[in-house]
C-alpha cells in the first residue's frame, strides 16, 4: 500500500475519519434498547432525540423550529416516501450550503426530479456492473497482494482506503498522482464534519469544511474542464455526466463539478462503514460466514441485512409542508421530523425476529440507503464496491477470524455508525 499513500496525506485521512466519527458517536449509551421502549411507549416524540444525544444535524436548523422523532416502520416509511408533504429543501441550508446548494438531498419537487431524471440513468446496475472488473482489479491488486503475506490486518485500515479509491477510478480521475485519492477523501470528511453541536468547535469547522469544501471543487473542475476539451467518450461518470441529457438539458461544468464533489463524502464515509460493521457480523458469527464463503450467491444478501441491521445513517429528517398529524400527535407546518431509520429497520411488528442478524430473512424493503424519491442515487455503486471488497477476503484470507489477542470489534455510534478496529488473522 506504500505506492498509493504518502505518510502525511495519510495522517490526514486517518484524522479525518476520526474526527468525524467523534464529532457524530453520540452519548455512550443501548440505543437499540431505548429504541425498542420508544417504539412501544412513545413512538412519535415531540423533541429531537439526536440532539438530545449529542448528534449534530447535517440540515440547516433553527434552534426554535419544533422537532419531532419517529421510531415506528410504517410511520418512517410513510413520511420517507410523500416528498409533497415531507420536504428536504432545508438540508441546502446546513451541509447543503458546503455545496453551494446543489445537492440532491436538498432539492424538491420539480428541481429534484429534473435533477434525478438526469443522473439516475448513470447510476443503474447495468452501467455500475462495466465498472465492476476495474473495481476488482483494484482491490485484489492495490489492496490484498501486498496484505495476504502479512496473515494479520485491521481490516478498518482496507475499508478506510479502498472505497473512496474504487469511486476515484469509476468518477475517471487519472492514475498518475496516488496521492490525490487520500487528499479527496480527507476534504470530503472535512466536509462531513462541519456541522457541529458545541458553539465553540462550529466555527473553526466550517470554516475548515468550507475550505475542504473549495478545494475539492477546484481539483474536480480541473479535471472536468479536461474531459470536455478531449471529447466525452470514456465511460467513467464524469464523461456520462457531461453527456447526460434529460428533456433537451444537459448539465454544465459547475453542476457537473458539484455533483461529483458532493458524492465523495458520501462515497467513501456510507462504504467504509456498512463493511466494517459486515464484516463484524459474519466474524463474530463463524457459521455464518462459512456458508457465504461457500455460497457467494449469500453476499448481496448479507450486505442487505448488515444494511437493514446496522444502518451507518441512522436518522433522515424531513420538514412537514403543512400542519399534519401522525399517531394523534399534530405537527405544524415547518417542523422538522426525524425519523429514526435504526429503530425503523428493528421494528418487531415489521421484521420477523428484529433483532436478529439473519441473511436468509425474506426481502423486504429497510431504511439504510432511504427510501422514496431521496434513496440514495449511488446505492448500486456502493453495493458493488462491497460485494468486490467482500468477494476479495473471502478469495484471498483463507481461515478468516478474529485476532483473539486484539480487541473484539465494537459498532458504535449515533449516527455514522460502525466499527473503529476489526483485528483480524488468516492462514
Amino acid at each position: 500500500m506504500e505506492t498509493w499513500m504518502s505518510v502525511e496525506v495519510e495522517k490526514s485521512l486517518e484524522s479525518a475519519f476520526a474526527g468525524v466519527a467523534d464529532n457524530y458517536r453520540g452519548a455512550d449509551v443501548d440505543l437499540y434498547a431505548i429504541y425498542r421502549d420508544m417504539r412501544q411507549n412513545s413512538p412519535v416524540l415531540e423533541g429531537n432525540f439526536m440532539g438530545r444525544l449529542g448528534v449534530p444535524t447535517i440540515a440547516g436548523l433553527d434552534a426554535n423550529r419544533p422537532t419531532f422523532t419517529l421510531f415506528k416502520y410504517n410511520d418512517v416509511m410513510a413520511v420517507l416516501r410523500d416528498a409533497k408533504n415531507f420536504t428536504s429543501g432545508f438540508i441546502a441550508e446546513g451541509l447543503g450550503a458546503f455545496f453551494d446548494g446543489l445537492i440532491l438531498t436538498g432539492m424538491d419537487a420539480d428541481v429534484h426530479r429534473s435533477a434525478r431524471s438526469l443522473l439516475q440513468p448513470i447510476f443503474m446496475p447495468e452501467v455500475v456492473n462495466r465498472w465492476r472488473p476495474k473495481m476488482d482489479r483494484i482491490v485484489r491488486e492495490e489492496y490484498f497482494q501486498a496484505l495476504v503475506p502479512q496473515r494479520s490486518a485491521d481490516l478498518m485500515d482496507f475499508a478506510l482506503h479502498f472505497p473512496i479509491r474504487l469511486i476515484y477510478a469509476v468518477i475517471g480521475f487519472p492514475d498518475d498522482s496516488p496521492d490525490k485519492v487520500k487528499q479527496y477523501a480527507a476534504w470530503a470528511l472535512a466536509i462531513l464534519a462541519g456541522p457541529q453541536v458545541d458553539a465553540e468547535k462550529a466555527a473553526l469547522a466550517r470554516k475548515a469544511a468550507m475550505h475542504a469544501a473549495q478545494s475539492l471543487y477546484d481539483a474536480v473542475k480541473i479535471e472536468v474542464v479536461k474531459a470536455r476539451a478531449d471529447g466525452v467518450e470514456g465511460d467513467g461518470l464524469i464523461s456520462r455526466l457531461i453527456r447526460a441529457e434529460h428533456e433537451g438539458r444537459s448539465l454544465d461544468d459547475h453542476e457537473v463539478t458539484t455533483f461529483v464533489r458532493s458524492l465523495l463524502p458520501a462515497a467513501g464515509e456510507t462504504t467504509t462503514r456498512t463493511f466494517g460493521s459486515l464484516m463484524t457480523l459474519l466474524l463474530e458469527r463463524p457459521e455464518v460466514l462459512a456458508r457465504v464463503r461457500a455460497d457467494r450467491t449469500l453476499v448481496p444478501k448479507a450486505i442487505d441485512e448488515a444494511v437493514r441491521f446496522e444502518a451507518v445513517a441512522t436518522f433522515k429528517v424531513r420538514q412537514a409542508a403543512q400542519d399534519l398529524e401522525i399517531r394523534g400527535v399534530k405537527i405544524p407546518k415547518g417542523a422538522m421530523v426525524q425519523c429514526i431509520v435504526s429503530s425503523a429497520n428493528r421494528d418487531e411488528e415489521a421484521f420477523e425476529n428484529s433483532e436478529i442478524f439473519d441473511i436468509d430473512r425474506k426481502p423486504k424493503p429497510s431504511f439504510g440507503f432511504g427510501f422514496g424519491p431521496h434513496m440514495c442515487i449511488g446505492q448500486f455503486v456502493a453495493k458493488t464496491e462491497l460485494q468486490v471488497a467482500v468477494n476479495a477476503v473471502l478469495d484471498l484470507l483463507p481461515n478468516l477470524r478474529l485476532d483473539p489477542n486484539k480487541p473484539a470489534p465494537k459498532i458504535t455510534g449515533a449516527q455514522l455508525r460502525g466499527p473503529h478496529e476489526l483485528h483480524v488473522i488468516w492462514d
